[in-house]
Parts: C-alpha cells; sequence; structure tokens
C-alpha cells in the first residue's frame, strides 16, 4: 500500500517467460508423456466378440452337417450368440465407474476419470509436499519462552500489539496468538525493518520484535538464555522471533508452520497399503526432518526447486518405482501430472487441481488414503464383474452349443448376468472412510 509518493514497478518477465507460464509448460510436456491406460473391458470384448461369432456360425454349420435340422441349427447358434451377449460385460467398468466416483463426491474426492484406477493398484511409493500438505500451510505461534525473571504474558502482549500492525504472515502468527488472551494495546511510532523486524511504542515501551541481528544493532543486551532458546527454535525447525525493550532482549517467540493433526494417522494408513512416503519440499533440510519426523517419514529430500520436483519424480520411476504425488500449490502442478498419480489437495491452486487426477477436496491427508482405498475398491469391483460376466458366459457357452439351453432361457440368464453386475458395483455405496 503506497500512501504517498510515487511507485514504479518493472515487470522482469511476461507472457511466456513468466513462472506460471513455465509451470504450465512443464505440466503439458508431463501430461504428453503419460501413456494412456486401456480400459480392461475393451481388451477382453476386442477378443471375446469374434470367437462368440465363430462360435456360434461353427454351431450352426455343426448341427446342419450332421443332420440335426435348420430349425435346431439355428436355435443352437442364436442361444451361443444371446448366451455370450456381453451386456454384462459393458456394463462392469460404468457401473462400477459411476457409483465409485459417486460415493468419492460424497467422501470429498472428485475422480476424474478411469484411467487412474489401475494406478491406485500399482502405486508402491506416495511423494507429499510439506507446505499446505502435510502442515497446515499457516503459520503458527508455537511457544513462548521468556528470559530469566521476565514475564511471559507480557512478553507476548507488548510483542503481540507491535507484530499486529505489520502484515507479515509470521507477525500476524504472532498476534493472533497474542489476541487469545485479550484486546491488543495500540501502537505508536511504527516502523518496518525490512527483513529484520519492527519497533514501535507499546504502554509507553519502545519495543523491538525481529530477528537476533536487529536486537543487536539497535544496541540491547541479549542474555545467553535467549540466544539458546532461539537456536534450540531454529535446530528444531521452527522460527525464532525475539522481542526486547528496555535495552535488553526479554524473550522468544516460537513460530512454525504446524503438522496437521491428522498428517501423522495418516502416513501410517499410507504405510498400510503397502506405499512409501516421501517428503518432497523447497524448505531447509533442518526444518523437513523435523516435519518428517513427527510424522512418521523416513525419506526426506529437501531445498528442491519448482522445476526439480518433476526431476525428483522423474528419479523415482527411473528406479523403477511407481509413484503418487500428493500437492497443493502452482509449484507442484508439473509434479502432479508427471507422477502416475496425481492428488490435489483441494485447498490448493487451480492449476495443481487441473494437473492432478483426483481432487481432495477436504484438504486433508486422510482424504488421500481414503482415495487410494476407494480407487482400488473400485478397481476390484470391476475386475469381478469382469470376471463374473466372462465366466458366466464361458460356463454356458458349451450348453448352448450343444443344443441344451432354450434362447428364451439364455436371454433370462444373460439378463440375470447384467443385474449382477450392477448389484455388485452397489456395494461400492458402503465404502467408508478410514476414523
Amino acid at each position: 500500500v503506497n500512501a504517498g509518493g510515487r511507485l514504479v514497478v518493472t515487470a522482469t518477465r511476461v507472457g511466456g517467460d513468466t513462472q506460471l507460464a513455465q509451470m504450465a509448460k512443464l505440466v503439458e510436456q508431463a501430461q504428453t508423456g503419460k501413456a494412456a491406460v486401456q480400459r480392461l473391458a475393451d481388451r477382453i470384448s476386442g477378443v471375446f466378440v469374434p470367437i462368440v461369432i465363430a462360435l456360434a456360425v461353427g454351431t450352426l454349420g455343426f448341427w446342419i452337417g450332421n443332420d440335426g435340422g435348420v430349425t435346431a441349427a439355428f436355435t443352437a447358434a442364436v442361444a451361443v450368440l444371446i448366451i455370450a451377449c456381453p451386456c454384462a460385460l459393458g456394463l462392469a467398468t460404468p457401473t462400477a465407474l459411476l457409483v465409485g466416483t459417486g460415493r468419492g463426491a460424497q467422501l470429498g474426492i472428485l475422480i476424474k476419470g478411469p484411467e487412474m484406477l489401475e494406478s491406485t493398484r500399482r502405486v508402491d511409493t506416495v511423494v507429499l509436499d510439506k507446505t499446505g500438505t502435510v502442515t497446515t500451510g499457516k503459520m503458527t505461534l508455537v511457544d513462548v519462552v521468556p528470559a530469566d525473571g521476565q514475564d511471559a504474558d507480557e512478553l507476548l502482549r507488548l510483542a503481540g500489539a507491535l507484530e499486529a500492525a505489520s502484515e507479515h504472515p509470521i507477525a500476524q502468527a504472532v498476534a493472533a496468538g497474542a489476541a487469545k488472551a485479550g484486546a491488543l494495546a495500540p501502537v505508536e511510532g511504527f516502523a518496518n525493518a525490512e527483513g529484520l523486524g519492527v519497533s514501535g511504542a507499546v504502554d509507553g515501551r519502545e519495543v523491538l520484535v525481529g530477528r537476533l541481528r536487529l536486537l543487536r544493532e539497535r544496541g540491547l543486551d541479549v542474555p545467553p538464555e535467549v540466544e539458546q532458546a532461539a537456536a534450540d527454535a531454529q535446530t528444531a525447525g521452527h522460527t525464532a522471533v525475539l522481542a526486547g525493550w528496555g535495552g535488553r532482549a526479554r524473550g522468544v517467540l516460537v513460530v512454525a508452520d504446524v503438522v496437521r493433526p491428522t498428517s501423522r494417522a495418516a502416513i501410517g494408513q499410507l504405510r498400510s497399503l503397502g506405499l512409501t512416503p516421501v517428503l518432497l519440499t523447497g524448505d531447509n533440510t533442518a526444518v523437513a526432518r523435523t516435519v518428517a519426523a513427527e510424522v512418521g517419514i523416513d525419506e526426506v529430500i529437501a531445498e528442491v526447486m519448482p522445476a526439480d520436483k518433476v526431476d525428483v519424480v522423474k528419479r523415482l520411476q527411473a528406479d523403477g518405482k511407481v509413484v503418487a504425488m500428493v500437492g497443493d500449490g502452482v509449484n507442484d502442478a508439473a509434479a502432479l501430472a508427471q507422477a502416475d498419480l496425481g492428488l490435489a489437495m483441494g485447498t490448493g491452486t487451480d492449476v495443481a487441481i487441473e494437473a492432478s487426477d483426483l481432487t481432495l477436496v477436504r484438504g486433508d491427508l486422510t482424504a488421500a488414503v481414503d482415495a487410494i482405498r476407494l480407487s482400488r475398491r473400485t478397481l476390484r469391483i470391476i475386475k469381478s464383474n469382469l470376471f463374473w460376466a466372462f465366466a458366466y458366459n464361458v460356463a454356458a457357452l458349451p450348453l448352448a452349443a450343444a443344443g441344451l439351453l432354450n434362447p428364451m432361457i439364455a436371454g433370462a440368464a444373460m439378463a440375470f448376468s447384467s443385474v449382477f453386475v450392477v448389484a455388485n458395483s452397489l456395494r461400492l455405496r458402503r465404502f467408508q472412510p478410514v476414523s
């Protein structure tokens, strides 16, 4: 917000050279490199139907050739065609998809198409973006560490009042934490030291809040316990904000992008599905390992640039892994498209959602678990439908060819196979999410 004076903006990149355009190009490249998965029903029908037609013609010729009579020959041939009519084969996939996608929508899981179902069965590695996926993506005040002899409530009250005047995400996290304890005091003479912190008068005290460097530059004494608390917070992968007044540092406010409450349980459930979780982030290694340890992930890939996320997925695929990717940001879009199975948080960006195979409306990792479970269950139903339709027809074909099956009965039996397939698909309506 430029209240007065002139603001000069220079566009360093425009059009196709922008970061967003480059990400879109990566998405396009990844999508064109992904092979389409053929439907099981198409593969089976492509072989089954010609064989049945040949069998019907053979049955007709056999009966006529053995003086069985034209009526009996045509009756047997028609019975073969009717009992082998692939209606159930045609219903096997779309009915299961209809019920499965409908149940998924009820649970906040949007399945874009049937192509990804086989991928869910084969997936053995799941790459998880950290910010906004494993974590909330929002900075939160997690601890207040006062200096010796300093009251923690006063530290938070004064620092929170000053930070409330700043628009920085870390400042807003401190302010929100302080606001829970009561109304914030007014600030006078607010000033922002870019990249270092803020200063101003609160309740008649000149307060400084920011980095250790800012307090030292302004001549404030930093007690050893305060410096140690800041170092401990940074070692733990958190952000340390120091506050001081009256010539000395009064304590440390610890801010972090906290892990979602359900993330650890979701990671455990992903493991139970036979998946190996990998944490992928652009953040520094210390932060990434702290988050990984908290949720139970062993493999961490940190300090990764946006374009490099695609390379990480490609490298895993080159090692023989079938990769699922879960992310929410623009930086994740190309990797989502490159992965064998892309799952986008519905709370994320439109480009990430567009690049994914599944969209998780709930924005929760447990939704990813439910998505994979539902997709695998849908695939199992499709396979059982295809097996029943195929095995049922094949078992009845010899009876029809032998003239032991009346066309009327064959028609009823064929209809029953279709009813069975539909009823089997409807079992997906009983799918329940993980607790």
